[in-house]
C-alpha cells in the first residue's frame, strides 16, 4: 500500500512566521493555560497561553510558554507566583478577548468582565467561573530564541465541587476549550476511553497484536 503524497515544509527555507503557522496547525489540540499574574505595581494580568502542559509529576510542575516577553512572564519573574485556570467552553469569548494586547497597566479581567476570586495559597487571584485553578509558585524559566518557558510548581489545586467524581475532576464537567491552528478553537467533542495494555496481557494473548496489525 502506498502512502498519500505529502507537502513538505522546511524551516530553513521559510520565514519564521510562516513556519510557525504550519507548526501551530499540526501540534493540536493544545490545552490553554489561562494565566493570572500581578505586577509589582499591583496591576492584575490575565492572558491565555496555548503552549501549556505538565512538566513534572514529583514535584508537581506545569509549564507554559511566553512567545515574546508577555506581561505574564514579566510578572511571574518579578512576583514569583501565578495561577492557571482552565478555560471553560462557557467563557469562550472572554478567553479570546483576554488575549488582546492591552498595555501592561490595564487589567484584562476588568475589561472583559471575567470575575476573579482570591486563591487559597498564593497571592494572585484565580478565575471564579473556571472549574479548575492551579496555584503556582515560580520554579524557573528557560529561554529559547524568541520564547521563554515558565515552570510553575503547583502548590494547590481548587476544583468546583460538582466537577469532581470518584476522587478526580471529570472531563464532562470541565468542558475545556483547546486551541488549533489560525483562529480555530475546539471543544472536547467525543470522549473515548481505552485501557492501557500491560505487556503481560500482550504476551498472553497473541491476538492483540494480530488485530492491531490487521491480521
Amino acid at each position: 500500500m502506498t502512502s498519500p503524497p505529502r507537502v513538505h515544509f522546511d524551516p530553513a527555507e521559510m520565514e519564521p512566521g510562516a513556519f510557525y503557522r504550519v507548526l501551530n496547525s499540526v501540534v493540536v489540540p493544545r490545552p490553554i493555560a489561562w494565566v493570572c499574574t500581578r505586577s509589582t505595581a499591583g496591576v492584575l494580568n490575565l492572558a491565555p497561553h496555548s503552549f501549556y502542559t505538565v512538566a513534572c509529576v514529583d514535584p508537581p510542575v506545569v509549564q507554559f510558554t511566553s512567545v515574546g516577553r508577555k506581561d505574564s512572564l514579566t510578572n511571574a519573574e518579578q512576583t514569583r507566583e501565578f495561577t492557571v485556570s482552565l478555560t471553560p467552553e462557557s467563557l469562550f469569548e472572554q478567553v479570546n478577548a483576554t488575549g488582546t494586547d492591552f498595555p501592561p497597566d490595564h487589567d484584562e479581567a476588568e475589561h472583559t468582565g471575567v470575575r476573579l476570586e482570591p486563591s487559597d495559597v498564593v497571592g494572585v487571584p484565580r478565575v471564579a467561573e473556571s472549574p479548575v485553578s492551579l496555584e503556582c509558585v515560580l520554579q524557573g524559566t528557560v529561554s529559547f530564541g524568541d520564547s521563554t518557558v515558565v515552570f510553575g510548581r503547583v502548590v494547590h489545586i481548587a476544583v468546583h465541587e460538582d466537577a469532581v467524581r470518584d476522587g478526580r475532576p471529570r472531563i464532562e464537567a470541565l468542558r475545556p476549550l483547546a486551541r488549533l491552528g489560525g483562529n480555530e478553537w475546539s471543544t472536547i467533542g467525543e470522549v473515548k476511553e481505552i485501557r492501557r495494555i500491560p505487556y503481560r496481557d500482550w504476551s498472553a494473548d497473541p491476538g492483540i497484536g494480530e488485530r492491531l496489525r490487521g491480521g
